[in-house]
């Protein structure tokens, strides 16, 4: 069975990408553009804007979850997301970026990767996102499975998540999405290798979309 999705989708609906913090991937972007490596991206107290030309990712699954962090106040809060999984996939033309702001201005982080016929490659990828919209097309997929029950993607995340794994879930055997235009809180990756590499710091207000 194949279904295809066109639009906006916020949490409780259909969610999925696969893309880490801008601010962590830069700390060690150079690692991960020569290699790969596990990785987990989150900036604290702040969400981040990811685009993507095109992503094929295969062993998919999604599950509503609670996200925890700490604001850079040290204030605790809380996010409802869509926990986005893969077994595998393949970026195309990503874009990912971060507006933090200081005393003198905001400032923006923006990192590129994946061009020039070289995608961005992930294993056991998890996407915890907020909002998000693209052109997708699921292959084999099942809706209104519970969460510990969805085999088709690598399992739940576990750790800091807050998710119930009786609850509303979807899976499919792989998953095309194109046009992708995401908001998500943190990223964690068995394996994570940018190709292609660029990364750009700017004062003012300098996003993906």
């Amino acid at each position: 069975m194949e279904s295809q999705v066109r639009g906006g989708t916020r949490w409780k609906r259909f969610a999925v990408v696969m893309v880490p913090s801008v601010a962590a991937t830069a700390a060690i972007g150079v690692a991960l553009a020569q290699g790969a490596l596990a990785a987990s991206f989150s900036v604290s107290g702040q969400s981040f804007k990811v685009t993507a030309e095109r992503l094929e990712g295969k062993g998919f699954s999604q599950y509503g979850a609670i996200d925890e962090g700490y604001t850079l106040k040290g204030e605790k809060v809380h996010h409802p997301v869509a926990v986005s999984a893969f077994k595998s996939a393949e970026i195309t033309g990503m874009c990912q970026s971060v507006v933090t702001p200081t005393p003198f201005g905001n400032v923006s982080l923006q990192l590129k990767a994946g061009g020039g016929g070289k995608p961005v490659e992930a294993e056991n990828l998890y996407i915890d996102v907020e909002d998000l919209g693209a052109d997708a097309t699921f292959r084999n997929i099942d809706i209104g499975v519970a969460a510990k029950d969805a085999t088709k993607g690598p399992g739940m995340k576990g750790g800091k998540e807050q998710a119930n794994p009786y609850g509303f879930a979807q899976q499919a055997e792989s998953a095309t999405l194109t046009d992708v235009k995401q908001t998500a809180w943190a990223t964690t990756a068995g394996t994570f290798k940018l190709s292609g590499l660029k990364m750009s710091l700017s004062a003012g207000t300098k996003e993906c979309y």
